[in-house]
């Protein structure tokens, strides 16, 4: 399974039912928004089923702002870093790195510092299902960069799992468990190095 799929950053096609953001509840927006913002950091281990039925795990981390890791368990062989506002990609068969802006994917909102969803940020969809809330949103000067679905309980708010479709309406679904939130980080599991260099440097010790 290909992880651009979770990036995302094709062309979005949006159906004139969720062009415009109605009947939100901008009380609970508000509360999301304050949830992320008081983030500082989230470890849980991910599961990411794509549309196809193919699915990877794995153990995501996240160290707002700005800094996003998932690790991915054998036999997939990616890695994904986020820091100093780049994507770095790295396939471990193709021994190929990848670096694409942040902001031009739909996970680049998760890290933004503040978090607001309005203005620049779009919601076209919110609801409440099972005790869960459902926020779509994508950047309002790009929609083309694809949408995410963040799905969070409510009571306490927590983060669940997210969604996001592509252009050929696929799905690829992220879903947390053993959820962590205010742990310590080691900074270098976020520092963009390439891992060609650490194993050089592993073969030669």
């Amino acid at each position: 399974m290909r992880r651009r799929i979770m990036l995302a950053a094709a062309p979005l096609l949006l159906t004139p039912a969720l062009a415009g953001a109605q009947n939100l509840d901008r009380a609970a927006l508000q509360r999301v928004e304050a949830y992320f913002n008081a983030m500082t950091t989230l470890r849980a281990r991910f599961l990411q089923i794509a549309q196809n039925g193919a699915a990877a795990e794995g153990t995501a981390m996240i160290w707002r702002p700005n800094r996003m890791r998932f690790e991915y368990d054998p036999p997939e062989p990616t890695l994904l870093i986020a820091a100093d506002g780049q994507f770095f990609h790295w396939d471990r068969e193709l021994r190929q790195p990848t670096v694409v802006a942040v902001n031009s994917t739909p996970l680049g909102v998760l890290l933004r510092n503040p978090l607001s969803l309005s203005g620049d940020i779009t919601v076209p969809v919110m609801e409440r299902v099972g005790g869960l809330l459902r926020v779509s949103i994508f950047r309002t000067a790009a929609p083309g960069e694809g949408r995410i679905t963040l799905i969070l309980e409510e009571n306490p708010m927590q983060l669940r799992q997210w969604e996001v479709l592509d252009a050929q309406n696929r799905l690829t679904r992220v879903t947390l468990t053993q959820i962590e939130t205010g742990v310590r980080l080691d900074p270098f599991l976020f520092a963009f190095n390439d891992p060609r260099f650490r194993e050089a440097l592993d073969r030669a010790r």
